[in-house]
């Protein structure tokens, strides 16, 4: 065929009569050549069909070496408006974070392994940042740590312009930057003054002073349960009652040698943070109902307030839960710089997000940082086409045509503590998300990193705006005991396991709400499918390790209504010996499991976060097969440890199977109608071509929208996001 073109041409004669002409016919050859060889040997290539693009939601920065910390418990502003907080920790290490103009400047280096952690407090002068931390037992022979069984609270000195720890004359720990202040309790609260160090000694009633250069104990005094500090013009201190302290709302004021001053504050509900501004006023935090910083003039001989500085009633103003610049959740730290600057700390609550905001003198936002995820993962809402993304605590309002790491808004804020302070995500540590739409009505399902629970909310807009209130939970057996350890949920059963149904419509756990049954303790994995109905399966030796919960309809108060006496037992296929996960769609009646079989069974023991070895799909479920249409053996993971060799998780959305391992966090495509292996997606340069581990059972998760892309969602804790690859079908 192809001599057949070369043939023809070659007869137009008139062509070659002039060099232009052979110009143009060499053209015209090679580009009947080209297209010849692409239809006929090359096989057809689409790139916009393989290709995906990453990016991330919940955090202001990517990755790299810039990225929000996942918790904040203490914050100290320098006159120059550098921010230094501290927390107990965050995966990637910054414990210690060091913030400047919005942007990301550093860390306290140091804080992360060999048993040490960071704290609740932090300050800072010219030349040293002082850091309350901890250490355990651990390190090599001859070297300075605890004995075992001891903790050592300390203040550890780092220098100020490298981060990096700054020793000095008989400093303890295994570079002699520590001075030890208690082997009791956490140290509370740090200030600085001058050459003075103040030190919150909650464990032993006092307070410590410390010279800066030294690092030496020069002065002691007594004051009740010690927490927050803050020194003001005078050289005086203002001490604020320990956080599990802080209802007695007492905040004390003592001279600079110890001497306690008459004028105590009692007007706040709940202080957790205070600083002086450049006015010489105290901002003291109340993180009680109020969410506001209150403002004091401490000029003349008794404090009083003479303002407030944030929206009364915080997040929870207005509409419950949706996002205003002045409307606070969880005030962790408050500060103030030389200019007149205000800064505000959030932590949520049940550490549900970081938020550190600096506003102007008459209170404009001028920036914020966010680190709003942690062991958590999203989910899209079906009704909005996934404009609508929701991770356990959060609502994100996307725009897709904006670049990677700009499309999201932080939109709505789904805890009430206040109003719902029995929400299980206040009382356990739940993961991620399945995002239902049932009869029409937005759903809220969450797991948690071991399959021990299903957690269940509703959505009220007209008398709970964002929040997702409390609607039901499933929980399995727990042995010989009550199904949770402790003293919630209230009025739970004694013994076995229990669905519970807020029937009054309350968001409390009252004692005729719950369903008992006695099942085996063992689960494997969770699924809500579309029509609203629960599945779940048991690791069972029976063979029968299905639990099917149809949906029984809505009650008048909006909860989905599950029973046991409904609940459906159905048989494990013969081809599974250990099932892990399920997922089933009732639209195509096809069935996908995961678990471990006889050809590759668990390596090196039991995980029970993985998938298992292998997946199968099953049509016409509902009629009885359980002869699988394929079986895909998941690709092992010879980088990872031998627990953790195979995926941790996998969803379905139509065409696509979606399978992510622990270590390299590489999502696997799979044709669902085939089995067979589509592509490997893998972090790009927009979150520096890295991920933590996969730590959860449930860590993709992926929506197919209307123009038929693909958005793959993927936890991120190692550096407080969650990945959003972007693919097309």
């Amino acid at each position: 065929m192809f001599d057949r073109y070369i043939k023809n041409l070659s007869q137009i004669k008139y062509f070659l009569q002039k060099k232009y002409h052979k110009f143009v016919l060499t053209l015209i050859v090679g580009a009947i050549a080209a297209i010849f060889i692409t239809t006929y040997f090359v096989p057809k290539i689409t790139p916009a069909a393989n290709a995906y693009t990453t990016s991330w939601i919940a955090n202001s920065f990517g990755g790299g070496k810039k990225w929000v910390q996942i918790q904040i418990s203490g914050m100290y502003v320098a006159p120059d408006g550098t921010v230094y907080t501290n927390s107990l920790w965050d995966e990637a290490g910054r414990e210690v974070g060091i913030y400047k103009n919005g942007d990301v400047i550093g860390l306290a280096d140091d804080l992360h392994g060999w048993e040490r952690l960071g704290g609740l407090a932090v300050t800072a002068d010219t030349n040293y940042i002082y850091v309350a931390m901890s250490q355990g037992q651990s390190g090599s022979p001859g070297e300075d740590y605890p004995p075992k069984g001891t903790t050592w609270h300390c203040v550890r000195r780092y220098n100020r312009t490298t981060g990096k720890t700054a020793p000095f004359p008989g400093g303890r720990g295994w570079d002699k930057s520590m001075v030890i202040v208690s082997t009791k309790s956490p140290i509370a609260g740090l200030a600085n003054a001058g050459s003075e160090l103040y030190v919150s000694d909650s464990g032993g009633n006092k307070i410590r002073v410390y010279d800066t250069k030294t690092m030496k104990e020069i002065r002691s005094f007594s004051v009740p349960n010690p927490g927050p500090l803050a020194v003001d013009g005078k050289g005086s201190l203002w001490v604020l009652p320990k956080a599990e302290n802080a209802a007695s709302g007492k905040i004390f004021h003592y001279s600079k040698q110890g001497k306690q001053l008459p004028d105590t504050i009692t007007d706040v509900a709940k202080p957790s943070a205070i600083a002086v501004d450049n006015q010489g006023r105290l901002l003291i935090a109340d993180n009680g109902p109020r969410q506001q910083v209150l403002i004091y003039s401490i000029t003349g001989t008794k404090p009083v307030q003479v303002g407030t500085f944030g929206t009364k009633g915080g997040i929870y103003a207005g509409v419950p839960g949706a996002v205003g610049d002045l409307k606070f959740g969880g005030i962790t730290g408050v500060g103030a710089d030389a200019k007149g600057h205000i800064y505000v700390a959030t932590d949520g609550f049940n550490r549900s997000g970081v938020q550190i905001k600096q506003f102007s003198p008459s209170g404009k936002l001028q920036w914020q940082l966010m680190g709003l995820s942690f062991v958590d993962n999203a989910d899209g809402d079906p009704a909005t086409d996934a404009v609508d993304v929701y991770t356990k605590d959060e609502h994100f309002v996307m725009d897709y045509s904006k670049p990677p790491g700009k499309q999201w808004t932080y939109k709505g804020f789904t805890i009430n503590s206040f109003k719902y302070p029995q929400d299980p995500r206040l009382n356990t540590s739940p993961d991620a998300p399945f995002f239902r739409r049932i009869q029409g009505k937005p759903y809220l399902f969450l797991t948690d990193m071991y399959g021990v629970f299903l957690q269940i909310y509703r959505f009220q807009k007209d008398s709970d705006g964002e929040i997702a209130v409390p609607s039901g939970m499933f929980i399995g057996t727990n042995v010989g005991q009550q199904a949770i350890p402790g003293k919630w949920p209230p009025n739970q059963p004694k013994s076995g396991e229990w669905i519970w149904r807020d029937k009054n419509g309350n968001g409390a756990f009252d004692a005729s709400e719950y369903d008992n049954s006695e099942d085996y303790p063992y689960m494997g994995g969770w699924w809500v499918d579309s029509k609203g109905d629960v599945w779940k399966t048991l690791r069972t030796q029976d063979g029968v390790g299905i639990r099917h919960y149809p949906l029984q309809g809505i009650d008048n108060k909006g909860n989905p209504v599950y029973t046991y006496k409904s609940m459906e037992k159905q048989k494990t296929p013969s081809v599974l010996t250990d099932i892990r996960r399920i997922e089933y769609f009732p639209e195509t009646d096809t069935m996908y499991l995961t678990g471990f079989t006889k050809e590759h069974p668990a390596i090196n023991g039991d995980y029970a976060k993985l998938v298992g070895s292998e997946m199968f799909r099953f049509d016409n479920w509902s009629k009885g097969n359980t002869k699988p249409r394929w079986r895909i053996v998941f690709p092992i993971d010879k980088s990872a440890p031998p627990e953790v060799l195979t995926p941790a998780a996998i969803d379905v959305a139509r065409d696509y199977v979606f399978a992510v391992t622990v270590k390299k966090a590489e999502v696997y495509v799979y044709n669902a109608k085939t089995g067979a292996l589509v592509k490997t997606l893998k972090p790009g340069s927009e979150v520096a071509s890295e991920s933590g581990w996969v730590d959860i059972p449930y860590g993709v998760r992926a929506f197919r929208r209307s123009n038929g892309e693909y958005l793959v969602f993927v936890e991120e804790d190692h550096k407080g996001k969650v990945i959003v690859y972007r693919m097309r079908g």
